[in-house]
């Protein structure tokens, strides 16, 4: 089903998702970790969005603020945007928002129709997506999260992800691969048949990256599901100010996945492929780092709870303390894959 009339809605709403003026200065878009409390986070005037994870993390109900139903591994910590000051927010037929003038957050939940229809949800989701930013200053999808029970649970084309992957096709509609945003899809583990999608569009289109180590996802064979995935691996977005946004990656070469027996040798493929990627985004904006650092801050999902010491330790081993990142249970979506990692890439 369609956003019937995503203007109608916002105007509802205690200020206007369409209708931000642009700043002055142009866009800009930060990310952090923090253990503050959400309110003192929510107070800035420049916080588009604060994250929280897991059960243990605080209700609230500035729209601003979504919990993310992933347990974290050690110190509970925030995930926080930060863009322009003067960010705008409320809600609009069931979308949060929130918005600077250049960039928009907006994050929408639904429920799976029977209880058992990821299909449906991510078609019902991405169309209302679509209609809320197609019709709003912030047409350009840059970056998507999506996060989903059970995400491997059934065979061949009735496997999750699969059905999941031809309802987002669905939703998107005639949307242009070449101009499809990064994206990260990762299964929840607590039972509950609701989908929940994020993302942060912008004025002004992106420049999607593939990685040449990679088929690209939106090419992957049949033997993959009747649909392939709808992603590009990294959004350059359109200015400078801004960090390259990576899509969830593990360690797939070509189209196959590698090294099942191992964590570690997934890590390091994974972080192989990170290096291959960030290759091609310094080729259009050479000014970046050619490895992580501390502009650098990455999301680690892992499958099983019983590895998430066993990532914790080997991340440290790879990245040293300088890259800062959080680790969470998450099940990556091809059984095979204990581990996968998104985030963003800056100086």
């Amino acid at each position: 089903m369609t956003d019937p009339a995503p203007g109608a809605a916002a105007r509802a709403a205690p200020a206007d998702p369409h209708a931000s003026p642009v700043p002055a200065n142009g866009p800009r878009l930060s990310v952090d970790y923090s253990d503050t409390s959400p309110e003192a986070l929510l107070a800035a005037p420049d916080t588009l969005v604060v994250l929280g994870f897991g059960d243990a993390a605080p209700d609230h109900d500035d729209p601003r603020y979504l919990r993310v139903p992933l347990r974290q591994q050690g110190r509970p910590q925030f995930e926080v945007w930060r863009a322009r000051a003067g960010v705008r927010h409320g809600r609009a037929d069931g979308i949060a928002w929130a918005s600077d003038g250049s960039l928009q957050f907006g994050a929408l939940e639904i429920d799976e129709p029977d209880g058992e229809d990821i299909r449906a949800a991510a078609e019902a989701a991405y169309r209302r997506m679509l209609g809320f930013t197609s019709g709003s200053e912030y047409p350009h999808l840059l970056r998507i999260w999506n996060y989903l029970d059970g995400i491997t649970l059934g065979d061949d084309d009735q496997e999750r992800y699969r059905r999941f992957c031809v309802g987002r096709a669905e939703g998107l509609g005639s949307f242009d691969a070449n101009r499809l945003p990064a994206a990260t899809a990762i299964g929840r583990v607590d039972g509950r048949r609701r989908l929940q999608v994020y993302w942060l569009a912008a004025t002004s289109p992106g420049t999607p990256l593939e990685n040449p180590r990679q088929i690209s996802a939106y090419r992957y064979p049949r033997c993959y599901g009747p649909q392939p995935p709808s992603f590009a691996r990294a959004m350059l977005p359109p200015d400078d100010s801004m960090p390259l946004l990576l899509s969830g990656t593990a360690a797939i070469v070509g189209h196959e996945s590698r090294h099942a027996d191992s964590l570690a040798t997934q890590l390091d493929e994974t972080l192989a492929n990170f290096a291959s990627l960030l290759e091609q985004a310094r080729a259009h904006r050479p000014s970046l780092p050619g490895e992580f650092g501390p502009g650098t801050r990455l999301k680690v999902y892992v499958r099983d709870a019983g590895e998430l010491e066993l990532a914790s330790r080997l991340l440290a081993e790879r990245l040293g303390p300088e890259v800062p990142r959080i680790v969470l249970q998450g099940a990556v979506c091809r059984r095979e894959l204990r581990i996968e990692i998104d985030g963003v890439h800056d100086l």
